[in-house]
C-alpha cells in the first residue's frame, strides 16, 4: 500500500473522490471538506492524501489548517506509514479525527503525545419527529452575521474545537449558502444549527448551539428539527449528525428527533 500526498485539490479529487462517493455517509466530513476547498471556504495550504493498494484507491485523508487531520475508514495497517510520510514531509498535525479505531491507530504512530480527546457518535436520521418549543425557525441572512459569528465562537470555546480559528469566513460563507438556521423566540435568535447543502444525497447537521442561559427550553431540539427538515426539503436522502458522547442530553435529544447511531468516532489532540 502506498500514500500519495498533494496540495492540488483536483489531483486529489481525480484520485479519491470516487472512493469517497462510494459511501457518502461514512465519508461525510471528507466530502464536506472537499466541497469547502473547491468553493473557497478552506483555502490555506490543504493537506490531501489518498491510499492505493495495487493501483486501487482504498483510503483517503485531508486537512485544512487549523482543523484536525480527517481520516476515512482506511485499513489500520496504513496509518503508521501515513504518519511516517507526514513526519518526513514536516507536516504539522495538531489533531486527528475519524472512525475511533482509525484515529487511535494514527495517534499511536504519531510522534507527539495525546493531550485530550473527544469521543463522538455518528447518527443517521430515520423518521423525523417534531418537538415542541416556543418560537419559530428562519434561515440566517447577511444581517445575522454578527450573531452567527458570536454563536460559532462560543460553540468553539465550549466544545474545545478549533479555538484559535476565526469563525468569520466560514460563518459568512454558510450564511451566503443559506446553510444556517436560527430559532427565534420573541424575534430574538436563541439557537442555531448548520445544515450543509446535499452532497451525493448526504447532508450533515452541525454545529448546533444554544447559549447556556437559554438552555432547557427546547430550543436546541427545535432548531435541530428545523435544520433536518430543511435538509430533506433541499433534496437530502441521508441526514447525518455527530454528537459528543460526553453529553448524554444531546444524544437523547437527537434520538427523540428520529436519529439512530451508525458508528463511533474520535478526535484526538496532540501536544
Amino acid at each position: 500500500m502506498r500514500w500519495t500526498i498533494t496540495a492540488d485539490v483536483e489531483e486529489y479529487a481525480a484520485a479519491a473522490e470516487s472512493w469517497l462517493l462510494r459511501d457518502p455517509v461514512r465519508s461525510t466530513v471528507m466530502l464536506t471538506v472537499l466541497s469547502g476547498i473547491r468553493d473557497g471556504r478552506f483555502a490555506a495550504d490543504p493537506l490531501l492524501a489518498w491510499l492505493e493498494d495495487d493501483g486501487t484507491v482504498v483510503g483517503a485523508a485531508c486537512r485544512t489548517p487549523p482543523y484536525p487531520l480527517a481520516l476515512g475508514d482506511v485499513p489500520l495497517a496504513a496509518l503508521a506509514p501515513l504518519a511516517r510520510d507526514l513526519i518526513e514531509r514536516d507536516h504539522d498535525v495538531p489533531a486527528v479525527g475519524g472512525p475511533a479505531a482509525v484515529a487511535e491507530a494514527f495517534a499511536r504512530a504519531w510522534w507527539r503525545p495525546q493531550t485530550h480527546r473527544r469521543a463522538e457518535r455518528l447518527y443517521r436520521l430515520g423518521a423525523l419527529r417534531a418537538p415542541s418549543a416556543p418560537g419559530k425557525p428562519r434561515v440566517a441572512g447577511p444581517d445575522d452575521l454578527p450573531t452567527v459569528v458570536r454563536f460559532f465562537r462560543e460553540f468553539q470555546q465550549e466544545a474545545h474545537a478549533e479555538r484559535t480559528a476565526d469563525p468569520t469566513p466560514v460563518a459568512a460563507a454558510r450564511v451566503n449558502r443559506e446553510e444556517l438556521v436560527l430559532w427565534e423566540d420573541g424575534a430574538r435568535p436563541v439557537s442555531i444549527a448548520g445544515v450543509c447543502a446535499p452532497i451525493a444525497g448526504m447532508s450533515r447537521i452541525g454545529p448546533v448551539y444554544t447559549p447556556p442561559d437559554l438552555r432547557g427550553r427546547g430550543y436546541g431540539s427545535a432548531v435541530s428539527h428545523a435544520a433536518s427538515r430543511k435538509a430533506l426539503d433541499d433534496g437530502a436522502t441521508e441526514v447525518l449528525l455527530f454528537t459528543d458522547l460526553g453529553n448524554p442530553i444531546s444524544n437523547s435529544v437527537y434520538q427523540r428527533l428520529g436519529y439512530r447511531p451508525i458508528a463511533d468516532y474520535a478526535t484526538i489532540h496532540f501536544t
